[in-house]
């Protein structure tokens, strides 16, 4: 089987390299250079908003510290529980049927 031979060619002020990839005996590689500087590298044929997108990438926000102490949804320490008004225990789901106990 013949491997593919690596290619060049432009897709306006972008030029990109098409290789073989590593471990594979038909998919290529394609580098995206600007001016001589690679951009990046991807294994489908990038097209021309792809290589803008390589080059100046969107601002990303800060991630948000996980913190243990933050538990959404859960009641402080030493919060007394509200009663129900039909006097019974435990969660009421819609779909249940009132007065069945399970297990």
């Amino acid at each position: 089987m013949n491997a593919p031979q690596a290619r060049k060619y432009k897709i306006g002020k972008y030029d990109i390299v098409a290789q073989p990839a590593p471990g594979s005996a038909h998919m290529l590689r394609y580098t995206v250079l600007l001016q001589g500087r690679r951009l990046g590298a991807q294994l489908s044929v990038p097209c021309e908003s792809d290589c803008q997108f390589m080059e100046s990438p969107p601002p990303v926000p800060p991630l948000k510290i996980f913190s243990v102490i933050y538990r959404p949804g859960r009641p402080k320490k030493g919060t007394v529980r509200p009663s129900s008004p039909d006097g019974e225990e435990g969660v009421s789901v819609p779909w249940s049927i009132k007065g069945q106990r399970r297990y």
